[in-house]
């Protein structure tokens, strides 16, 4: 019965395929029913299985013929035989961003895929990025985990439905996914850019169209027949893991130079293949052959799948016709070649082992760069013969084939059948299996450096004992040493903190005993993201220890026991980005597909039912890390050099001026050190488009340079999209894989040569260079815009003018004369503190969500109010406006316009943007990376005040906390208003104080929140701090036991001759030798008296070996932050005293440039064991390097040069604030609290400005009653006081109050004036027990210098007051709140 059905829907394809179809569209009815036959016989061709996923546009544009689009859906689906081992459906919509509706192995029956279809809503969103939702689809959908059976030899078939022209570029990922043998079919509109469609489908036959969606029916007969065709000849592999037998035969593929020089030797091409393709087995299906003929582009003559015996190909071949044309595009053509040919879906096999041999047949030289596209042939493992005339480049052919001697030469093509003689006399050559090449460095295997990140959140505490044991047993089969294998733990919840480091340990038992001592974290949720980011910044650097930069691969063991709280997409693609090899171990609490995003691979992540049952995936996991290698390139020497591009405009303006530049060009290249691999070279050309000539790592010496350059030909086109280019430079050459050695610390330098404007916007593509440390010479014409060019350079100066191209050698001789600005490395500039409070710079971040279409006239009107009211221009206010929903835009910068009427002009014009519940969180930080720049106009770094005003319209659908905190560090006054559709505890957060988030009822009623914000906004003018902050770095190795008093001796001496008591100075001691130890942080003590009883008591660390690099890098990531008490921002001088007693053993370069970055004043002093020049390297200027014979000739040492102080008059006054129990258990003694902080506040001088006061009342939540800053006079508080009302509610949560006031209170918008050095003055009134922690936020508030007064009643827990209190005798007690006058007042 089956068979019999088989059989007719054979017959029925058979017949339609010879009807007349004009006939049959006659007749609606007949059409469908004969689509239904189609559909029949196209999906019982493959009986066996399918993956098909559906990629829908669900771009602004498809939203009319969405519902076409469902319906196509559903009929495909409808005719598929759906089920587990049958075939499986995913569908996959996009905008800017692409999301799965659902995967491979989420339904396993039709009605369920039908229902789910029938049910989704369109998208919406700008143009669409068909390439990013292209690279989502191989990243997260056509993968294993997500129910792709690839692996198991099942064909993959994407069928995309697309209305417009992507918005990125989709060849990367196009040719990615043909690569894999993913069968592409790319349907589109009139709406559609045919040739993309073409690029983004596996063959370009696979791209098809219609008028609009609502005729997707008329191409279902295509699609049918064309898939029936290739699923036929498709021979899936089938992996196993016993010995397989290796496939015969092998692929074939002729390249013919078509060109317009060929067309007399064309025949005797043509009878050179027919020789060739005589000798093949393709009979018997083991040999298979393709023909690709090309000149300015290829043509396919016929795929490796398309004929299946010698006579069709011989046939084929004697029908070729001369293509004709020019020039010759060699380059172009093997990159076709790659993308196109040697792929799955073409016929090849190379994937299943089977050898690809490619045979160039060539008659010139090309007009395009082959070097990369050869590279990547090889790469691949094509065994490439390439075969020239006379007027072939003899090194051009040496390049593109395998190996030099692959490279073969006829006086004419008339002469081929000698050529052919000689391959037959080779078969060891011509007919052996290639090894694909790799293109990494040889890694040593020997050794590794593996990270175990454990989750110490609350939901593992009691698995946490198993996760112990699961890290000592590893470690026991690990070969530990500096040498061999490397160790490090790291545990985390809400943060992260490393136990020790790959370089702490070097023995086993020094490993095991540390994880031996552990103990659990605890803290909420996990935030898996930052802990990976947190592994990256401090683990895997070589100060940590590792050895990444040699080669040795890096191991990330995650143990994980729920679902992050962050997002961990960024940070895990970072890590595999760096090569990093993690596997994520979850519980049944841990969520599967994060676990598979964290993963280097989905096979990596691994499951367990509960942690007590990791024994089971130890072996597995041991045999998956002995398989992998993972590639590194490592760093052999300190380089020297600098790395030159050259971005040269070759659009049509710039013909006659073409030559001149390729002079200059020369010129340059003869003066660099090239030979001696000092100094490299690119150069890059473009028009509409960008086309590398060549990269930094193409050519080794001066000579292959200017040859390659001399042979530069223009390459014509426009507009010109200098941004573009720009863009291209940062993605794609200064890059480690293009040969740049910027991560190495070799200057970046960029010289763009532009004949006219840019057509498209230069603006983020030349801030991101200059985010790279890109040093940009931007050199014009007359016809060029100067404005442009100065944006584009390095600073305005970097921007040179010449009246045309002839007149560069001028711009030559003044780089000439110039070498400190040419030829230096550029350090960069520590920020000035000043705040300049006559102007200010001000973004608007508008949301542009679906949620605020109809409100955004009204935000377009209120923010041209504001501006109506500002001082707009260059040196005065300075304004930007970003609109985000999904993503964020920036619509001008602040540096963009200078006068009020194009700033309101411009916002008259804006558009609503549309898109999905907005992405608040990452708008901010678009805000932050790309406005708040000096690029971008913002001039933070001249103390001007920066201004954040967002209007919101929703809640943001990520993360909001760790960008608005970012701002706030920055400075960023920020004020975010919302609507009823808001979220108020959200806006709280998003806002610099919750007194700036403000709040209307819909949008139209923003006028009333303009004076309220216009009178926040006043700027107030911060005092800048006095004094220094002094750090000790004490050498506390074995080799300075003996010395070590007298270093002792000689801090004191320092500390003696500063004013610390006044609070001008801070002081803090770091001993360091294998690790650094904090004796004291720079806000532990307030007093020298403290600081000299502390140093009196240092006792000699010891250990070896002494890692002066990782000592450095502890200071810069955990001392001179503003948590340890550094006031770096507030401008206050940061001064390192080093104490060395010998050389470092680590590298101290890189971390000694960090601190000079950080604007520390480093000095160095060494004996004579120490390293003169390491020294010298390490202080901030070598003058600051200074050797004693011993440490007891310390004191002859001048250091008065550090010690000297501006005399500034100690602020008066306290800031004081209650924090009053308003819990349910407190009603009754409620009025007793309110008496007592009346007769407080009647104690204090309110009046004459000295003292200030805020009140916070607390149960559940805090509430703040007023603000440091809201009331100036005491009769204003006490009338306030008078007039609290009791809060009630329940828990008491005084943990979570206690961090309020950190992060709300005590802040200078709060009107604290800690930074000012005012007394900062807390007192508690607390009737009961906390229902949470209070010990790390009690410790918060002592870091910051708070003294904190803790009273209870008899219900209180007396330990905690006293952990609150800022020493125990600071915790007082009464029986209940009515005796609390009995208690002394603080005075």
């Amino acid at each position: 019965m089956i068979g019999h059905q088989l059989d007719h829907s054979k017959m029925c394809c058979t017949k339609f395929k010879f009807k007349n179809l004009a006939r049959l569209m006659v007749s609606s009815q007949v059409y469908f029913k004969c689509s239904q036959l189609l559909f029949s016989c196209l999906f019982s061709v493959d009986t066996a299985k399918k993956d098909i996923v559906f990629l829908l546009d669900g771009s602004d544009g498809t939203r009319n013929g969405f519902p076409a689009m469902l319906d196509f859906v559903e009929r495909v689906v409808e005719k598929l035989n759906v089920g587990e081992n049958k075939d499986r459906v995913s569908v996959v919509q996009y905008s800017i961003d692409a999301e799965a509706h659902f995967y491979l192995n989420t339904y396993t029956t039709k009605d369920d895929i039908v229902g789910s279809v029938r049910g989704l809503r369109h998208r919406g969103g700008r143009a669409p990025n068909t390439g990013a939702a292209l690279q989502y689809v191989r990243d997260n959908v056509l993968t294993s985990s997500a129910g792709s059976r690839h692996l198991q030899g099942v064909p993959q078939i994407l069928i995309l439905l697309n209305g417009g022209r992507s918005s990125d570029n989709v060849d990367t990922p196009a040719s990615t996914l043909k690569q894999l043998g993913v069968l592409t079919f790319a349907i589109g509109t009139r709406g559609s850019d045919s040739a993309e469609l073409q690029r983004l489908s596996s063959d370009p036959s696979h791209a098809l169209s219609v008028s609009d969606f609502t005729d997707l029916p008329s191409v279902q007969e295509q699609l049918s027949s064309v898939m029936s065709r290739v699923l036929v000849r498709s021979t899936p592999r089938t992996p196993t893991v016993t010995a397989e037998k290796k496939p015969a035969g092998r692929d074939f593929v002729f390249l013919l130079d078509g060109s317009d020089a060929t067309r007399s030797g064309f025949p005797a091409m043509r009878d050179f293949v027919q020789s060739v393709v005589q000798t093949l087995s393709v009979d018997d299906s083991k040999d298979r052959v393709s023909v690709v003929q090309y000149s300015r582009e290829p043509a396919v003559q016929f795929y490796l799948n398309t004929y299946t015996t010698q006579g069709e190909i011989l046939d084929s071949v004697r029908g070729l016709r001369h293509k004709g044309g020019r020039p010759l595009n060699t380059g172009a053509a093997l990159q076709y070649l790659s993308d196109n040919v040697f792929t799955v879906s073409a016929g090849s096999r190379r994937l299943e082992g089977v050898p690809q041999v490619l045979i160039l047949l060539s008659g010139g030289r090309s007009a395009d760069n082959v070097d990369a596209q050869a590279a990547a042939l090889k790469q691949l493992g094509v065994l490439t013969f390439a075969i020239g005339t006379r007027n072939s480049d003899s090194k051009e052919l040496q390049k593109i084939a395998h190996s030099p001697t692959y490279a073969l030469s006829v006086s004419e093509f008339n002469d081929l059948p000698s050529v052919r003689h000689l391959l037959k006399s080779t078969p060891d050559i011509f007919f052996m299996e290639i090894t694909p090449e790799s293109p990494t460095i040889p890694v040593d295997t020997a050794k590794k450096d593996i990270v175990f990140l454990l989750d110490g959140s609350d939901g593992t505490r009691n698995g946490f004992p198993a996760m112990l044991d699961f890290v000592e047993r590893v470690v026991e089969k690990l070969n530990v040493g500096e040498n061999k294998d490397r160790v490090s733990v790291v545990q985390y919840s809400i943060d992260a903190e490393a136990h020790f480091y790959l370089n702490t340990y070097t023995t086993k038992d020094d490993i095991v005993g540390s994880v031996r001592g552990l103990r659990h974290r605890g803290g909420r949720a996990p935030n898996t993201g930052a802990a990976l980011q947190y592994v990256r910044d401090n683990v895997l650097t070589s100060s940590a220890g590792s050895r990444h930069l040699q080669g040795v691969p890096q191991i990330l063991i995650l143990l994980n026991g729920g679902r992050s709280s962050d997002n961990v997409d960024t940070p895990a693609s970072t890590l595999k980005q760096l090569g990093v090899l993690t596997f994520a171990i979850g519980t049944r609490g841990s969520d599967s597909a994060e676990l598979q995003r964290l993963s280097s691979d989905p096979s990596h992540a691994l499951s367990v039912s509960d942690f007590t049952d990791l024994p089971s995936v130890q072996e597995q996991l041991s045999s998956v890390m002995s398989r992998v290698l993972v590639r590194s390139t490592p760093r052999t020497q300190t380089v020297t050099g600098r790395d030159f591009v050259f971005l040269l405009d070759g659009s049509d303006a710039t013909r006659s001026g073409f030559p001149a530049m390729r002079d200059f060009v020369q010129s340059v290249v003869q003066t660099l050190s090239v030979d001696d691999s000092k100094d490299r070279v690119s150069v890059v050309q473009y028009s509409r488009e960008p086309a590398v000539q060549f990269y930094l790592n193409t050519y080794t010496t001066q000579g292959e340079i200017l040859d390659s350059v001399r042979g530069l030909r223009h390459k014509g086109g426009r507009p010109l999209n200098t941004g573009a280019a720009l863009q291209y430079l940062s993605d794609n050459v200064f890059t480690v894989s293009a040969g740049s050695r910027r991560l190495e610390g070799v200057p970046q330098v960029l010289i763009l040569l532009s004949g006219g404007r840019s057509a498209d916007n230069v603006d983020a593509q030349a801030a991101a260079l200059k985010q790279l440390g890109v040093l940009t010479f931007a050199i014009g014409t007359r016809n060029s815009d100067s404005k442009e060019l100065q944006k584009i350079a390095h600073s305005p100066t970097y921007a040179l003018s010449v009246s045309e191209f002839n007149d560069l050698p001028s711009v030559r001789h003044l780089l000439k004369s110039t070498p400190d600005i040419f030829f230096m490395e550029i350090t960069p500039e520590s920020p000035t503190i000043p705040v300049d409070t006559a102007k200010k710079d001000i973004v608007f971040l508008l949301d542009g969500s679906d949620g605020t279409r109809n409100g955004f006239p009204a935000m377009l009107d209120f923010v041209e109010r504001v501006v109506e009211k500002l001082n707009v221009g260059e040196n005065k206010d300075r304004v930007s406006v970003v609109q985000y929903s999904i993503d964020a835009e920036a619509h001008f910068y602040l540096n963009t316009y200078t006068t009020k009427d194009d700033i309101v002009g411009s916002v008259r014009g804006l558009r609503h943007r549309g898109g999905r519940a907005p992405n608040t969180g990452a708008a901010l930080q678009y805000v932050r990376d790309n406005v708040l720049t000096s690029s971008a106009g913002s001039r933070h770094l001249q103390g001007v005040p920066q201004i954040l005003i967002l209007l919101n319209g929703g809640r943001s659908s990520d993360n909001v906390d760790t960008p608005a905190s970012t701002l706030k560090q920055l400075g960023v006054l920020t004020f975010a208003i919302g609507t009823r559709g808001s979220d108020s505890a959200e806006l709280q957060r998003l806002s610099s104080d919750p007194s700036h988030a403000l709040s209307v009822s819909d949008f139209t009623d923003l006028p009333s929140v303009q004076e309220q914000l216009s009178s926040v906004m006043m700027p107030v003018v911060p005092k800048k701090p006095a004094g220094r902050d002094f750090v000790f770095l004490l050498d506390g190795s074995d080799a300075t036991r003996s010395g070590f008093p007298a270093m002792r001796d000689f801090v004191q001496s320092v500390v003696q001759a500063l004013s610390v008591d006044d609070s001008k100075n801070r002081v803090s001691v770091v001993q360091y030798s294998r690790e650094p130890a904090v004796q004291f942080y720079l806000n532990t003590y307030m007093t020298q008296g403290e600081i000299l009883d502390s140093v009196r008591g240092l006792r000699h660390k010891g250990g070896r070996p002494l890692n002066t690099g990782a000592a450095l890098q502890y200071l810069s990531d955990n001392v001179f932050t503003v948590s340890a008490g550094s006031r770096r921002l507030e401008g206050v001088p940061q001064v390192l005293i080093l104490l060395s007693g010998g050389r470092s053993a680590d590298n101290v370069d890189t971390p000694a440039s960090a601190l000079k970055q950080l604007g520390v004043l480093t000095f160095a002093i060494g004996t004579r064991g120490s390293d003169s020049a390491e020294l010298q390297r390490l202080s901030s200027d070598p003058s600051h390097a200074l050797s004693v014979s011993d440490f007891t000739d310390l004191p002859s040492l001048n250091m008065s040069q550090t010690l000297y102080f501006l005399a500034e008059k100690k602020p008066a006054g306290r800031d004081f604030v209650f924090l009053l129990d308003g819990s349910d258990a407190t009603r009754s003694g409620f009025p007793a609290m309110r008496d007592f902080v009346q007769s407080v506040v009647q104690t204090l001088s309110v009046d004459d400005s000295k003292d200030r006061v805020s009140v916070v009342q607390y149960s559940r939540e805090p509430a703040v009653q007023f603000y440091l800053n809201t009331y100036t006079t005491q009769g204003e508080i006490l009338d306030s006081v008078r007039g609290l009302r009791h809060r009630g509610g329940r828990p008491l949560n005084t943990g979570a109050a206690l961090q309020y006031l950190s992060d709300n209170v005590f802040t200078v918008s709060a009107g604290s004036r800690r930074l000012e050095g005012v007394p900062q003055v807390l007192i508690l009134l607390s009737g009961g027990r906390s229902a949470d922690n209070v010990d790390a936020q009690a410790a918060a508030l002592k870091q910051l210098g708070v003294l904190t007064f803790a009273i209870g009643t008899r219900n209180s827990d007396s330990k905690e007051l006293q952990k609150i209190a800022h020493s125990p005798t600071y915790a007082l007690s009464v029986s209940e709140f009515n005796d609390l006058p009995s208690v002394r007042k603080p005075t």
